[in-house]
């Protein structure tokens, strides 16, 4: 840690578990390097951020590795004032939770053994009615040890978790049958020490958990590399089906397989193979409302040895339930932004598995892995005859309108001309919106009602350069490589969604020669300020600074 002035440390840590960065510091970059590894982002306005520190994000980091005494060392290094010793109380008391519940074999082919090495614990578990349901028999061994069936390891860990316990899962995994695969690529150093914080050396307690990792920076290739590290049947659940076929295209040409080992499950082809890639919305349909997942057979039947779950963040419920019964094969959770706006992280954390890798984005940008961004923010006036209409709308209708404000339609049109012959996505949340500005301008669109056929037919003739402006919605949010794509006008966006600014962005980071461009519209003096504003706190977690501009 490097030597700092006393005026110059640029952190104050509140007792409610807050901590005020000041930004205009010189050292506010390096403290907030060191702090993001066990705090979260809360708000990031002009001049003070504000970070909050969580049970989940001190389980991350002390599942990544990080002491107790490291993460005081951290606070007491940077904080202007000395820290609370409730806060000091608190992470101590909730970090030393992580260890304390493990999860292990038994003697009985049938059951797990949990152990807890804390009385206390012991006791409140016993307590708690949903758990203690899972609870078969107390070791009599003079120890605090329960049976737990291994059809509830998931369901047990996930209720743990809920009541503040999370569970040291150190049953050995299954790799399952043996499937040959050998890289023919060569991966960058981060990539690996990726990959070496997911399996370690293969023992107890490795081979699942989530990484996270900037787009365009290769987690496809992570993923392949954890495959072929423990070479065994492998399903790969994705967002959509563009993502599929890209996933699958990279498998053929980057591995050994040969095209009868790949296999696509999706809406469109049902195929069963020893490496098979497979839609969310596949494995969550159902006939109606109160019908079986049908296609649920896929995960429970096909005796996977490695479960990759693509872009984790955005697990639906009904995956996360048959992910629960998982829990003996090996799992990766892969994302640029392991954020749920529905605050569901610690189910992320207690079934696919704990954060075990993550860099910040601003890191890689500045070793050339990925392209560096400015992120410009454009505040454009409501126009006059949405006045009226807006003052007496409620929430929702106030956002709509002022993200689909048509006073943006010239900022559209001067950041197209400042930027003739690069490779731009217009990107937005309304149809109607993306409707008008693709009559006006007549560029090919992408919606969710574009086939899967036309959506692939569009994405590859802007790849290759034929189509210079493609207009997108927000079905592109996720897993689509635009390699060439070096500008990002986004017109409208889904409220206050940090992970979708996050995967906006990503859209034009894959490396490049130039610097790229990401251009948020937001309606001035309007709900939609406010809402942009939590879209950017991710972003500026990671080292990016937005620059607002007016019309």
């Amino acid at each position: 840690m490097e030597e700092t002035k006393s005026h110059d440390l640029p952190l104050i840590v509140q007792s409610d578990r807050t901590m005020l960065l000041d930004v205009h510091s010189p050292n506010a970059n390096s403290c907030r390097d060191e702090i993001m590894a066990f705090s979260e982002l809360v708000k990031a306005p002009e001049h003070i951020h504000t970070y909050a520190i969580s049970a989940i994000s001190l389980w991350n980091a002390k599942s990544a590795g990080l002491s107790t005494e490291e993460i005081l060392v951290r606070l007491g290094h940077w904080s202007k004032f000395a820290v609370p010793q409730t806060v000091e109380n608190y992470i101590q008391d909730v970090s030393s939770r992580f260890g304390k519940l493990i999860l292990e074999p038994c003697l009985e082919e049938d059951y797990y053994r949990l152990r807890i090495t804390d009385p206390f614990i012991a006791k409140a578990v016993q307590a708690n009615q949903k758990v203690s349901k899972m609870l078969v028999s107390t070791l009599d061994d003079g120890s605090n040890s329960f049976r737990i069936h291994r059809y509830n390891r998931g369901d047990a860990k996930l209720a743990l978790i809920k009541l503040g316990y999370p569970v040291d899962d150190r049953i050995p995994l299954v790799k399952s049958e043996h499937v040959a695969i050998t890289m023919s690529c060569k991966l960058r150093d981060y990539q690996e020490n990726a990959v070496r914080s997911l399996l370690g050396d293969l023992g107890p307690g490795t081979g699942y958990g989530t990484i996270v990792m900037p787009c365009g920076s290769g987690k496809t290739v992570v993923g392949m590399k954890i495959m072929e590290a423990l070479q065994t049947r492998t399903l790969i659940l994705c967002p959509n089906v563009v993502a599929v076929h890209q996933w699958i295209n990279e498998i053929k040409s980057k591995t050994n397989l040969s095209d009868d080992m790949v296999g696509e499950y999706s809406g469109e082809k049902k195929e069963i193979r020893p490496i098979t890639v497979c839609t969310y919305q596949v494995l969550t349909y159902r006939a109606s409302k109160d019908g079986d997942f049908e296609h649920m057979k896929v995960i429970e039947a096909g005796n996977w040895g490695l479960v990759i779950y693509d872009e984790v963040h955005m697990l639906p419920a009904p995956v996360f339930k048959i992910t629960a019964e998982l829990q003996s094969v090996y799992r990766a959770g892969l994302t640029a932004t392991l954020i749920r706006e529905d605050g569901k992280e610690d189910d992320v954390f207690s079934l696919v598995g704990p954060k075990r890798f993550d860099i910040p984005w601003t890191d890689l940008s500045q070793k050339g892995w990925i392209a560096s961004a400015y992120c410009v923010e454009v505040r454009v006036p409501l126009k006059e005859d949405l006045a009226l209409p807006y003052a007496i709308a409620n929430r929702r209708e106030k956002y709509k309108l002022a993200s689909t404000n048509d006073a943006k339609n010239s900022v559209v049109d001067s950041l197209l001309e400042k930027h003739k012959g690069e490779s731009i996505i217009i990107i937005g949340q309304y149809l109607d919106q993306l409707k008008d500005l693709q009559k006006r301008l007549g560029f090919p669109m992408i919606t969710g009602s574009t086939s899967n056929s036309k959506r692939d037919e569009l994405y590859s003739r802007f790849k290759e350069g034929l189509d210079k402006v493609i207009i997108v919605s927000k079905v592109a949010n996720f897993a689509i490589d635009l390699p060439d794509a070096s500008v990002a006008i986004q017109i409208s966006g889904t409220f206050g969604s940090r992970q979708e600014e996050a995967q906006r962005l990503g859209r034009i980071l894959r490396p490049k020669r130039n610097p790229c461009f990401f251009y948020s519209l937001v309606s001035k003096y309007t709900v939609e300020e406010e809402f942009s504003a939590n879209r950017q706190k991710f972003l500026v977690e990671q080292g990016y600074h937005y620059v607002v501009e007016e019309v």
